[in-house]
């Protein structure tokens, strides 16, 4: 067996326990550490405590350390922490509360057994009065990520459902939790806490450091506090406290920003409750929330998938349907071409028959939907009912349609090149009218010219409607560069700066990996059009831009500055026809080279 360093200044030392090399002797030792640490004042409890927030991190599945009883010793001391401000205030003993909540949400994430011992041992009280706010905002994040692993499972979320206030408290916390770590910490650098900046960077940086990661950890209290609220709304019974209209109405903003890409945040939470009738009653009655949705649904987000799933359910479902039908037709419209979205396969087809039977169930119904909306539709299926007669066309008829489609573009991109910009755009429509509908390539590139024309017109929904539809032709899809530019650039005419935020940098991932000329990116270096866009949208889609616009500025001694300042040239950004010179303006409605050799270019564009 080892001996024990006599150098060691802790008796009872976690470190030096674990170094016994007998294991039965470590697991008696340890069981006793467990047991003795809650009531002991000795200085240094916090390295220990740290050294296993690691080993859970690192190891969270492996059950040594949960039948030694360390969820009791962890609830114990974060008890300890909320009674006992002399001892909390000691050495470093602040950090203990933060580290021991942090132990349970990691042995907790895996597995439903280790859950169920965390709620024998008792851990779920002293978490609960962390999410209060009994410390400060930094705890609340762990022991709101503990309480939602505890409340996926369903052997442990009745435990967590009996504390009454954990779900107001999560709501709460999600709506505010941007604004209280904003005006707790990031707002006055020189007030910072300094346990908090530590926890933070670890010790590795400054004040910009820390505000950076203030903005990720703001998020993700948020994101963790919409995944708690998530497990109780697949409860009916709570469902009428989460559908407030003013917290459903914040929902689609609450995306995780850059920081936090992983989450499905608010747009989740919705889908979850889109899944329930009464779950969908109450969102068809807030107009905003189907708005937002159907911009979701259009846009590259990795979670598209979800909004379209919302706007799906709230169209199918009869109690529904007349009230969202026509703000939502729209929307499914343009992406009826979408073939594969991640595991949806021919989504594009289910559309078509949703918004089909849509139609048949009006003919059924007194709540009937726009003409304007049914012209639409049967339009769609009218080419829909175009492209199976095509199967059984003449290759040869099909040549003379794509060469008469090819003429009449010819003549757009002519018009275009003289100003004469409705003209262009009514030549496009008309090519699209014969060009064929399993021309997929030169459909992409109709639908992208039109869209610049209707930029060109200052008609940016119009521009919209036609660059998505020219995305979800794209294969792969969403990855057509110049419709992504076009549409970041009519979301910026409607101040949309998420959606614009993401389609520029889609457009910059396309540009760094295109053969294109006029695409591609000169000496790797970012087109100043895109940069200044993306810096413009960037700060209109900051985090912390609400909270600053209520609480002032950030205040700070020194010379530190406020990195999200207003630049002069703000308003000032160019098109990328603009940017790249005189004549590329015109080249830039004429994908030219998509069309030769009947279309069967070689697709330049690979997936990211």
């Amino acid at each position: 067996m080892d001996k024990l360093p006599s150098d060691c200044p802790y008796p009872g030392c976690f470190f030096c326990v674990m170094k016994e090399a007998n294991p039965s002797k470590r697991r008696a030792s340890v069981l006793k550490f467990f047991r003795e640490l809650p009531s002991q004042d000795d200085d240094g409890q916090v390295l220990p405590i740290s050294g296993l927030w690691n080993t859970a991190m690192a190891h969270p599945n492996d059950p040594e350390f949960i039948n030694l009883g360390i969820f009791e010793c962890m609830a114990a001391l974060i008890w300890k922490g909320l009674k006992n401000r002399r001892w909390l205030s000691h050495d470093q003993n602040i950090y203990i509360p933060y580290y021991a909540a942090h132990v349970i949400g990691s042995y907790t994430m895996n597995m439903e057994e280790f859950a169920e011992r965390a709620v024998r041992a008792g851990v779920i009280p002293p978490l609960v009065e962390l999410l209060r706010g009994r410390l400060t905002w930094v705890e609340q994040r762990v022991a709101v990520r503990a309480l939602g692993h505890l409340a996926t499972y369903p052997s442990t979320f009745p435990a967590v459902a009996d504390h009454g206030e954990v779900l107001e408290l999560a709501i709460q916390l999600a709506s505010s939790s941007l604004e209280i770590v904003y005006s707790h910490f990031y707002q006055f650098v020189d007030r910072r806490l300094g346990y908090h900046c530590d926890l933070l960077t670890r010790g590795m940086g400054g004040a910009e450091m820390e505000s950076r990661k203030a903005e990720e950890w703001a998020s993700q209290l948020q994101c963790w506090s919409l995944q708690l609220i998530n497990c109780f709304a697949f409860k009916p019974e709570f469902l009428h406290d989460i559908c407030k209209p003013e917290f459903l109405a914040k929902l689609p903003g609450m995306w995780g920003g850059l920081v936090n890409e992983n989450s499905p945040a608010g747009v989740g939470l919705l889908r979850t409750i889109c899944q329930s009738k009464l779950g969908r009653g109450h969102v068809a009655n807030i107009s905003g929330v189907i708005e937002a949705l159907c911009n979701i649904a259009r846009s590259s987000d990795d979670w598209q998938y979800m909004a379209i799933d919302c706007l799906l359910w709230l169209v199918q479902d009869p109690g529904t349907y007349h009230k969202v039908i026509d703000k939502i037709a729209p929307t499914l419209i343009d992406l009826a071409d979408i073939s594969t979205l991640g595991d949806y396969k021919r989504l594009g087809d289910t559309i078509v028959t949703v918004l089909q039977e849509c139609v048949q169930q009006n003919g059924n119904s007194r709540n009937s939907i726009s003409s304007h909306t049914k012209e639409e539709i049967d339009e769609l299926l009218s080419f829909k009912q175009k492209l199976k007669s095509e199967k059984n066309m003449p290759k040869e008829d099909l040549h003379i349609k794509q060469a008469a489609a090819l003429v009449v573009k010819l003549e757009g991109n002519s018009l275009f090149s003289s100003g004469n910009i409705e003209g262009a755009a009514a030549k496009y429509s008309e090519a699209l009218a014969l060009c064929p509908m399993k021309s997929k390539k030169e459909r992409v590139v109709l639908h992208s010219n039109r869209a610049q024309c209707y930029l060109l017109l200052q008609q940016p929904l119009a521009a919209i409607s036609d660059a998505t539809r020219a995305l979800c032709l794209h294969s792969p899809l969403n990855r057509h560069a110049k419709s992504l530019w076009r549409r970041a650039q009519a979301y910026d005419m409607l101040g949309l700066a998420k959606e614009s935020l993401l389609d520029a940098i889609l457009f910059i991932n396309e540009c760094s990996q295109s053969s294109d000329p006029d695409l591609s990116l000169r000496q790797n270096k970012v087109p100043d059009y895109a940069e200044r866009l993306v810096k413009k949208q960037m700060r209109a889609a900051w985090l912390f831009r609400e909270s600053s616009l209520k609480h002032g500025g950030i205040h700070c001694e020194g010379d530190a500055s406020d990195a999200f300042a207003q630049e002069a040239d703000d308003s000032e950004w160019e098109t990328v026809s603009e940017s790249d010179g005189e004549d590329d303006e015109r080249r830039e409605a004429d994908d030219e080279t998509e069309w030769k050799s009947g279309g069967h270019r070689e697709d330049a564009y690979q997936k990211s």
